[in-house]
């Protein structure tokens, strides 16, 4: 039975982690797009 406790809450920590990056990740992308993101290696800020 301790098993199961165990599982249920490692697997609850792992969903938190997992919903909290993507929150953070669809914040983030909303101030750029997949064009410019994929052209940020060529960009030069030197």
């Amino acid at each position: 039975m301790n098993v199961i406790a165990l599982t249920i809450l490692v697997s609850t920590c792992l969903a938190g982690i997992f919903i909290c990056c993507f929150i953070g990740e669809f914040r983030r992308s909303r101030n750029s797009s997949p064009e410019r993101d994929s052209l940020l290696p060529l960009d030069d800020e030197e």
